[in-house]
């Protein structure tokens, strides 16, 4: 009993402060997105703006225009990178994330049909983007089981699925061209124009999937070890594999309903918290959700400012350093062959 605790107890308070640190990096992240832009605002300036006591210039842009972005990208951070990290673990896969095997391609076609119609309809959104997502993992899955689940196969089995769902959303796009507005920013990715009341409901359905996630950490770190360890133990690997991936689904499709097709949070990021944080299931989703939302927002207030006044969407920024950061695990794989 004292050797478990004279090992667990120094773990413990490394993964407590590097979740401290990670908390941090994620407030400051938070008061840079609310005070840097065209026009730059000071700390002060933004804590009188949140207590309504602001001045009529700062104000309005405070709360109608970068608090609504602010909470999106700590939200949708959050979500994607959580996501993720389920993905990865249940499918034993690290090249595997939302962007790659279709999820996010399958949630947005939903929200392109949800839009189209029935626009009025804005409270449905996450939930349609939600059985998209989940249509998209459940058909790259069983692609993959069919022809053989090697790692490759899977992520060729999710760009060649991406690229139909793609294709459908284009297509919804040309028959009803008002379905999607700002529809650059939704393919790319990006958090320009949102409001709280369109968050609202996906941030509902983020925090929901986020909690449960967290309690069935324990699962997840079983079904990590194998399918047949899985049940040898005596967890039902099937069932627990299904809820795990609807999970994961919920929370990519959510935040596709509002930051459109966003890609390589849920890569990036559970590779970096592994690495901190090591492969236990609830520090790793709690680093991956605080990381998730540092990185995301972090670059969102530099696609802002880096060439102000013009602004580039966040998911640019997120694929000129996701790209290669992909193209490097692939070549990592086995020694450097794509196998």
């Amino acid at each position: 009993m004292n050797s478990l605790q004279t090992c667990s107890s120094p773990t413990l308070r490394t993964n407590g402060r590097t979740l401290l640190l990670l908390l941090a990096c994620v407030v400051l992240a938070g008061i840079l997105s609310l005070s840097l832009g065209p026009v730059s605002l000071s700390p002060g300036e933004v804590l009188s703006a949140l207590a309504g006591r602001g001045d009529e210039a700062s104000l309005p842009i405070v709360l109608h225009f970068r608090l609504p972005r602010t909470c999106g990208c700590l939200l949708a951070g959050m979500a994607l990178a959580v996501s993720g990290a389920i993905i990865q673990s249940v499918l034993a896969n690290p090249l595997a994330a939302p962007n790659i095997i279709g999820v996010n391609a399958g949630a947005g076609l939903s929200v392109a049909l949800c839009c189209a119609l029935a626009p009025a309809a804005v409270a449905w959104v996450p939930v349609a983007a939600f059985g998209g997502a989940l249509a998209g993992v459940l058909l790259v899955l069983a692609i993959a089981r069919s022809t053989g689940a090697s790692r490759l196969t899977l992520v060729l089995a999710g760009v060649a699925v991406s690229s139909v769902f793609s294709a459908g959303i284009d297509a919804v796009v040309t028959f009803f061209p008002d379905s999607l507005n700002g529809y650059s920013d939704f393919r790319i990715g990006g958090l320009s124009n949102l409001t709280m009341a369109r968050l609202a409901p996906a941030a509902w359905l983020i925090l929901a999937a986020l909690l449960a996630a967290l309690t069935l950490a324990p699962e997840l770190d079983v079904l990590a070890l194998g399918e047949d360890t899985a049940r040898s133990l005596g967890l039902p690997a099937t069932r627990y594999r299904l809820l795990l991936l609807a999970l994961a689904a919920a929370l990519a499709g959510a935040a596709v309903s509002f930051a459109g097709l966003l890609g390589f949070v849920g890569l990036i990021v559970p590779h970096m918290m592994r690495r901190l944080l090591g492969e236990e299931g609830r520090p790793l989703l709690a680093g991956c959700a605080l990381g998730g939302a540092a990185l995301l927002t972090f670059c969102d207030t530099l696609a802002r400012i880096l060439f102000s006044p013009y602004e580039l969407s966040v998911g640019i920024v997120l694929s000129l350093g996701g790209g290669p950061f992909f193209l490097w695990l692939l070549l990592r794989q086995r020694g450097g062959r794509l196998v």
